[in-house]
């Protein structure tokens, strides 16, 4: 059973599936501590309501990125992370934080990296007039969206799409991979080896996990 802290920064609904695999034992594991770095996000409710215990970091409060990450490392460390879960927490880590949690750090991004690295992802796959779109878990790095991905889910653009539509279904794919990758790392079957993920002892590719459709593994 590994602990894990879950950073947040707004609605939380990938906090929730998270909480919900906990409660039901699909993940191996237990949050100690749900962190935001706005007191008006609604996961703090969801954590709450789940018992776990919560903390606002404001970054208002603190005049760079250094001295919040250095505050946010301490209150994690607190809480006896295993594992950190970004989940919608809406901050560019440090190197330094990065580095000092090499191998912990889980994020989930809304488009199938390495493509759309950054804000608007939805509508910026249809503006380039893709036929599908998705979202990926990889872990943290130093570079920006550009850690090594464990598992992708993709979904269609259709024609007369609008950027809400297509996050919508990008939300449901991301509420199902996202436990999943969690689950793995708490099993002890996922690594990062420097800028790598390797699953059961193999190497993944650059898109992550492909898994085919009659394929177990899921309910391992």
């Amino acid at each position: 059973m590994k602990a894990i802290v879950v950073l947040i920064s707004g609605n939380g609904s990938n906090l929730q599936t998270i909480i919900d695999g906990c409660a039901n034992g699909s993940i191996p594991g237990y949050i100690t501590g749900v962190i935001a770095n706005k007191a008006n996000a609604y996961g703090l409710k969801r954590a709450v309501a789940a018992n776990i215990p919560t903390t606002v970091i404001s970054h208002k409060d603190y005049q760079d990125r250094q001295q919040y990450d250095a505050v946010l490392k301490e209150a994690i460390l607190q809480y006896g992370a295993e594992l950190i879960v970004l989940a919608g927490f809406m901050r560019i880590l440090t190197p330094e934080f990065v580095q000092f949690f090499s191998g912990k750090l889980l994020n989930i991004h809304p488009s199938l990296l390495p493509k759309y690295q950054g804000l608007d992802t939805h509508q910026r796959a249809i503006d380039a007039g893709d036929a599908e779109h998705g979202c990926s878990v990889h872990f943290v790095t130093e570079q920006l969206d550009g850690g090594p991905v464990v598992l992708q889910a993709k979904v269609p653009i259709f024609p007369g799409d609008d950027a809400s539509m297509v996050a919508a279904r990008v939300h449901e794919q991301e509420h199902l991979i996202y436990p999943l990758v969690v689950r793995w790392f708490c099993q002890n079957r996922l690594q990062q080896r420097a800028n790598e993920a390797w699953l059961d002892g193999l190497l993944l590719s650059v898109q992550g996990y492909a898994q085919d459709e009659d394929d177990s593994d899921v309910a391992r």
